[in-house]
């Protein structure tokens, strides 16, 4: 496999995209068809590791955004339109990219060309969503990190809970940047919440989305750099006189996140939904030995064992670059030293645990863990509640095909343990 330039992005992981600076070059103006005209978002169809990118097709011209590695709005060297195709030229720092698309049925499909890898790629409409909420800024290392406050309708003051979301580039809605559809699953639950009395602040993680200017040097992020953000949110909504209760809701990695700065900033309550109870190295092999050859598990392995002593491998095949490529590995060594179901014996609040029997990223074995590490927690297990909190089949393929539907609402035992928890 070559080496693929534009850095794959695993888990909770940011780059920041070196030589992005703005394309000086004046292109002649060039005719784009209406049918095609405007934003797209998908995904390149990367083995293993697909990466989430936004086109512009504009009159004159265009733009490449890669928001996981915070390139936003590069512009095309020059793009040839031709009735409902679009064939586009990218200099990138030297490195040439040619992408290759044809509108079809609603979507954009072709092939994304860089120094001699070509990937299928498929795009859909890129849609802005509609703002239900508060914005409001927070101070947290290196800027002001932006989140959305949602309000009940009545009057305060009530309790407010700040959910963390998951693993990888997912934003304030539950939604992975640039993949093919949405599920929109944390927008439910805030808005859930909200006609329940209950506020929510909700945020995009550092390095992606609105906070793309959080985005720090690969090689200098540490997991402690996400739970940071979390402390400074609800030290935020502690001071705010219109919380009676400032709660913690994490879920996946969003789990041991909050776990972690509820306990350092004493918050008054904590959920865990669908949240790991062991260590991120081991769900990371469990995960691996489904997708990789043996004798790359091997060398995961191998890997990982340096990794949670704390020492750096300097030796990693390029079929593994993505995931453990020099760079990275400082992150991934801080992020393996915790282990949820020891963490979540030290929290001096309420508890309670959530998790899905058709969860196919996280099983209801790792919440049974988390409820024998605390044992005055309460836990819920919701049966045929999947990963994004819809019901969902065991079949994979089915399964899967929930987490790109926004129109599916969430499990009511979900919404209803979590609001009768809040409210006690």
């Amino acid at each position: 496999m070559k080496k693929f330039v534009l850095v794959i992005i695993f888990t909770s992981l940011f780059a920041l995209f070196g030589g992005c600076s703005n394309n000086d070059k004046e292109e002649e103006l060039v005719p784009v068809n209406n049918e095609i005209a405007g934003a797209w978002e998908g995904s390149i169809d990367i083995p293993q590791s697909p990466l989430p990118i936004i086109l512009k097709l504009e009159e004159g011209g265009g733009s490449l955004s890669v928001p996981v590695q915070n390139m936003h709005d590069y512009p095309f060297s020059n793009v040839v339109y031709n009735g409902n195709e679009a064939n586009i030229n990218i200099d990138l720092s030297g490195s040439q990219i040619t992408i290759k698309l044809a509108y079809d049925n609603g979507k954009l499909q072709g092939t994304f060309t860089q120094n001699g890898g070509s990937f299928p790629l498929e795009l859909t409409r890129h849609e802005k969503e509609e703002v239900t909420y508060s914005e409001i800024e927070v101070e947290v290392d290196g800027g002001k990190l932006k989140a959305a406050l949602e309000l009940p309708e009545k009057d305060g003051p009530y309790p407010v809970s700040i959910i963390v979301a998951g693993s990888g580039p997912t934003d304030k809605n539950g939604n992975t940047i640039g993949a093919p559809g949405k599920n929109d699953s944390l927008k439910m639950l805030a808005e859930s919440l909200a006609s329940e009395g209950i506020a929510s602040i909700r945020f995009d993680k550092r390095g992606i989305g609105e906070n793309a200017q959080l985005s720090v040097k690969e090689e200098d992020l540490r997991f402690e750099n996400l739970i940071s953000d979390v402390e400074q949110l609800i030290k935020f909504a502690s001071t705010d006189e219109q919380f009676t209760s400032v709660n913690v809701i994490g879920h996946s990695e969003g789990s041991l996140i909050g776990m972690v700065a509820a306990q350092n900033q004493r918050a008054d309550r904590f959920i865990s939904i669908a949240g790991p109870a062991r260590s991120a190295d081991l769900i990371l092999q469990d995960q691996l030995k489904e997708q990789l050859p043996p004798e790359l598990m091997i060398e995961t392995e191998e890997i990982i064992a340096k990794l949670v002593k704390g020492d750096t491998v300097n030796d990693v095949s390029n079929e593994l670059q993505a995931l453990f490529r020099p760079s990275v590995q400082p992150y991934l060594i801080s992020w393996f030293s915790y282990e949820p179901k020891s963490t979540i014996k030290e929290l001096n609040m309420d508890v309670l645990i959530i998790n899905g029997t058709n969860d196919l990223q996280v099983p209801q074995s790792e919440a049974v863990m988390l409820k024998q590490a605390k044992s005055n927690a309460e836990i819920v297990i919701i049966d045929e509640m999947n990963h994004v909190l819809k019901q969902a089949p065991r079949d994979r393929e089915e399964n899967l095909a929930t987490y790109f539907n926004p129109e599916l609402p969430l499990m009511p035992e979900f919404v209803s343990s979590i609001t009768d928890f809040l409210l006690r």
